[in-house]
């Protein structure tokens, strides 16, 4: 554990800073900033490739990444999941097949990797940064797929923070239906607070559990795709194909689950979920920051114009899915 000291330092340092970028710009956040600061870093500084500093950078981007998705889940109350789930669960869904389907559909129309396009996909159907982050916990993509995916994601939180509140207002969506809207079709938490705090009329703290209570849809994705790996390797090897649960749900997706539940139970006080939120947006920021010293911008340039168009397209299809739904479940 500490060969992994030297980098996990560097990595904290660059997130610290990434965070306070994140505070001054928070539609942008300190996550994106961790990757964005991570990658000049390891394009411009020689010494984090070294033996030294690279086994802990490397543990960041994996090791870091994990924990900060229990952490994530202490921010997880299962009774107001129960409460929203009613109201919001046929939109919630509708939209989350709309934009894995759509992934699948587009992403293969497009000539995009599967890879790509499921990164793609699950951040835009589910949470943004946090989804890709635990996919890519399962997925182990290449450095230049997550980099792609959370650029494209970060694009279009920019563009609907922009766009949604006037559109809301525009239609005549109440405070209720705004929120409901912002939740299910706006990927981080931090652009659905910004759009739904922007609307007013009460939008924002509905938009939030609507937002906390689709993060749950990370569970059913985190388990299919690590079934989906675990029989790859598998097969690949020549064993014969059965799996050990252990790979399918691993071990940093129960604890996710236990922290929820601990904080359902009420176990952690409540004035502990600032600070937990907190350490769990910074973690994803050193993980991010591992995973932007790996990559190389050429390696960006290769993927070209097309997951940019695969975003836009499915960011357009679950914001008018997720008003279709609401226009016909009486929620608009």
């Amino acid at each position: 554990m500490l060969s992994y000291l030297p980098g996990l330092v560097v990595a904290v340092l660059i997130a610290s800073v990434a965070t306070v970028l994140g505070h001054f710009a928070p539609v942008v956040g300190g996550p994106v900033f961790g990757i964005v600061l991570g990658i000049v870093a390891g394009s411009t500084l020689p010494a984090l490739r070294t033996q030294r500093v690279a086994p802990g950078v490397a543990f960041a981007g994996k090791g870091v990444l994990q924990l900060s998705i229990v952490v994530l889940g202490t921010g997880l109350s299962l009774a107001k999941v129960v409460q929203v789930g009613g109201d919001s669960l046929p939109v919630m869904l509708g939209t989350f097949v709309v934009a894995l389907g759509g992934a699948y559909v587009l992403g293969r129309a497009l000539g995009i990797n599967a890879e790509l396009a499921t990164l793609i996909g699950v951040g835009t159907g589910i949470c943004g940064a946090s989804a890709i982050a635990a996919t890519t916990a399962v997925l182990r993509p290449k450095q230049s797929n997550v980099a792609y995916a959370i650029g494209t994601i970060f694009t279009f939180n920019i563009l609907a923070v922009l766009l949604f509140p006037p559109i809301g207002h525009l239609i005549g969506m109440t405070g209720h239906s705004f929120g409901l809207w912002s939740g299910t079709a706006v990927n981080d938490t931090s652009s659905v607070v910004a759009a739904a705090y922007s609307f007013g009329d009460g939008a924002g703290p509905y938009a939030i559990v609507v937002k906390l209570t689709r993060s749950l849809l990370i569970i059913p994705i985190v388990v299919v795709l690590a079934f989906v790996v675990a029989r790859r390797e598998a097969a690949s090897q020549g064993e014969r194909v059965r799996i050990p649960w252990r790979k399918v749900v691993p071990a940093f997706l129960i604890g996710f689950l236990v922290a929820a539940a601990l904080n359902s139970l009420g176990v952690i006080p409540a004035d502990w979920h600032d600070g937990l939120t907190f350490l769990g947006t910074f973690l994803i920021t050193v993980a991010l920051v591992g995973i932007g010293v790996g990559l190389r911008p050429a390696q960006l340039r290769e993927a070209g114009h097309r997951p940019l168009l695969l975003g836009a397209l499915l960011w357009i299809c679950v914001s008018l899915a997720s008003l279709g739904l609401q226009a016909l479940t009486g929620t608009l």
